[in-house]
């Protein structure tokens, strides 16, 4: 047991380091292509920060345990939408600004995160299903980067741009080594504790991955580049519940117990209209809608401890 437990604690490591790594060069070299703040984070850092849940899900799918990979999606998901934005508010010590093209462009972003759910009540994802989910969200970010240039950002030059695109491709290698050892390691030790592997996925391994996001988006806002931080995150939940949930779909259709949609599903849906309706009421993210972001994640987990014990 201690050396599953040593592994899975060396393979999340990997995985946060390996992510951590992509974002800090993705950004490099978004910005690089005059993409506005905001479309940097909210598709190119934010598809970076999905590595890790991807890699990890499909592991997961190809290991036939998907249930494990799509706790740990929603899971991510939930945590981005409350824990990370609270810590953010706390470590900045001031509201957050929400830009109000940011509100303008996501009247939609809540339902979107339903139609996983919507797809997944009979507790199983067909491979039709996963690649409409994966179509909704291109189609999402497809528009977004459609409207994201503003000609702000100075251009590097090629050698800078060269050097971006070999530390991507040798962080994402970093992510695949990690990503395969973290679900063996994690299912291995949940099965050696008598723990049931979703909550595994959902707590632990879901939280680890939120790592990339949070350290960009804390040195994000400490330059005051609050839309980046922003649209890091809410980049990161939807393609996690559109394109990650179909990609797993279609690598191995799979059924899973329906309490995942029923309770975890709902709880995302209901974190992202808590989020929004914050941000909407004053353009702001304050120190005591961050408590209550926080307050709702503590609720998350202590539900999830009472219905996987």
């Amino acid at each position: 047991m201690l050396n599953n437990l040593f592994i899975f604690i060396i393979a999340l490591l990997l995985v946060i380091k390996g992510a951590t790594m992509a974002t800090k060069h993705a950004a490099r070299l978004a910005k690089s292509f005059r993409l506005s703040e905001y479309t940097v984070g909210f598709i190119v850092v934010a598809i970076i920060s999905i590595l890790p849940e991807t890699f990890i899900a499909i592991n997961s799918a190809i290991e036939n345990v998907p249930s494990f990979g799509l706790g740990m999606l929603f899971g991510s998901n939930i945590a981005d939408l409350t824990l990370i934005f609270a810590i953010l508010i706390f470590t900045a010590g001031r509201s957050l600004k929400v830009e109000s093209k940011i509100l303008k462009n996501h009247v939609v972003y809540p339902f979107i995160l339903f139609l996983p759910l919507v797809l997944g009540l009979d507790g199983h994802y067909s491979r039709f299903e996963g690649v409409a989910l994966i179509i909704i969200g291109a189609v999402f970010y497809y528009i977004a980067l459609k409207n994201g240039h503003d000609g702000t950002a100075v251009p590097e030059n090629n050698n800078n741009r060269a050097k971006s695109i070999l530390m991507l491709l040798a962080s994402m290698a970093v992510l695949i080594i990690g990503s395969h050892f973290t679900v063996n390691s994690a299912t291995t030790l949940a099965n050696s504790l008598g723990i049931n592997p979703i909550l595994v996925g959902m707590l632990i391994v879901g939280l680890g991955t939120t790592m990339p996001e949070l350290f960009f988006s804390l040195k994000s806002v400490k330059k005051n580049d609050d839309s980046l931080a922003i649209g890091d995150i809410l980049g990161t939940v939807l393609a996690d519940a559109t394109i990650v949930v179909g990609i797993i779909a279609i690598v191995n259709p799979f059924v899973f117990p329906q309490k995942i949609i029923y309770i975890t599903g709902m709880f995302m849906v209901v974190a992202s209209l808590v989020l929004f309706h914050f941000m909407t009421s004053g353009k702001t993210l304050t120190k005591k809608e961050a408590l209550m972001l926080l307050i709702f994640w503590l609720v998350f987990v202590l539900v999830e401890f009472i219905v996987n014990k």
